[in-house]
């Protein structure tokens, strides 16, 4: 093992909820793990309400235990951002790593790390999740330039992303690519029987699965009208729905209405908790993530760990980790297409092959690659 570092991470992490939360703690765990020493400094406020379409921010799950996660950033006061960098000027640790996923945060996180460097030691380096988000803002090429200038490397999931480093300015600083890890700390797989009693679905029918929130970048228009395509051809075929809808639901149910689909489409409106998951892809045989945009998705990592195929679409970095016609589906952001790959998927008996390729590909998305990635990364700021 290298030597032990100091290393603090500045995002999202408990209270607040959601999947970039999810992935910061994990990765703190594997620093951890790795045997490095590890703060967590996460929000006091960090969406304004009037900017979060969600029901709330926060998690009813319990905080996890082995970690330490301070509340110190308001992502509206300046003057929080300033307090921060200047205790981590002052604590000098080795690594502070932000993790990135939209403009609206790079204020304060050029701020942390433009005050923190001073101290001569520390180096900064983003995660970037998104460096041009889904749906872009004007806030990107306002804000997004100076966080890339105050950053010194960065660490990237999907290779799209470093292109769009550069393209704000990072074309001459330390880059890696380092794909999002599998999520694996949902607990065991669950049955398929034991997952629709649990839901309460009837386990006669086969289920694809769309997870996670409903944006309209996500796709499930596409998915709607695919299925509406094939839906006489899989008679046992059911779409299961289950996210926070972040924009008009009923628009979505007007859609499923007209195509003839309201008996075969279950909508469960509402955030799905971490202890949740496994009975959603226990029922589900296949994944659908049919985003007309996207850098890569922690969906894709659920579906690794609970060994599900997936069909996603060929954008952003998707295609990366779903090897088409072995492990899944990459097809084109159109329903004809998606509509093509389900029917495909069902006529064909697909999941066990899918299923077996899957198992062999896990081994590729250890977090530990991530941190490795992360140290050699530091190493070459020194």
């Amino acid at each position: 093992m290298s030597q032990s570092l100091n290393i603090v991470i500045v995002g999202t992490a408990y209270p607040f909820r959601g999947g970039l939360a999810t992935f910061n703690q994990r990765l703190a765990q594997q620093f951890l793990s790795d045997g490095h020493h590890v703060e967590l400094i996460t929000f006091t406020t960090q969406y304004p309400s009037l900017l979060f379409p969600g029901k709330t921010q926060l998690t009813n799950d319990p905080a996890p235990a082995e970690l330490s996660i301070r509340r110190a950033v308001n992502s509206c006061n300046p003057l929080s951002w300033i307090s921060v960098g200047h205790q981590l000027r002052k604590q000098c640790p080795d690594l502070v790593i932000c993790c990135y996923w939209m403009a609206f945060f790079a204020p304060a996180f050029a701020t942390i790390e433009r005050i923190a460097k001073r101290n001569g030691h520390t180096r900064c380096v983003a995660l970037v999740h998104n460096m041009i988000p889904h749906e872009p803002t004007v806030l990107d090429k306002l804000f997004a330039p100076s966080f890339v200038h105050n950053t010194d490397g960065f660490v990237a999931l999907s290779k799209s992303v470093l292109t769009d480093i550069d393209k704000l300015g990072g074309n001459q600083k330390p880059k890696s690519f380092s794909p999002h890890p599998i999520y694996d700390h949902y607990g065991e797989p669950m049955t398929k029987a034991a997952a629709c009693e649990a839901l309460r679905i009837d386990p006669k029918y086969d289920y694809m699965l769309f997870f996670g929130l409903v944006r309209a970048y996500k796709g499930l228009d596409l998915l709607i009208d695919a299925f509406a395509r094939i839906k006489d051809d899989l008679p046992n075929l059911r779409l299961l729905i289950a996210g926070e809808f972040y924009e008009d639901e009923q628009k979505y149910r007007e859609q499923i209405r007209q195509a003839g689909l309201d008996d075969k489409v279950i909508i469960r409106n509402e955030f799905i908790a971490d202890s949740e998951l496994r009975k959603y892809f226990g029922a589900a045989g296949l994944i659908v993530q049919p985003y007309k945009s996207a850098t890569q998705s922690g969906v894709t990592q659920v579906a690794f760990h609970f060994e599900k195929p997936m069909l996603v679409t060929n954008v952003g970095g998707l295609a990366e980790i779903v090897h088409h016609g072995l492990m899944g589906y990459a097809v084109a952001p159109e329903a004809p297409a998606i509509a093509e790959a389900i029917r495909d998927y069902y006529t064909n008996d697909r999941q066990e092959q899918f299923t077996e390729y899957l198992r062999l590909e896990k081994d590729k998305y250890t977090w530990d690659k991530m941190t490795h990635t992360f140290i050699r990364l530091h190493q070459k700021l020194l």
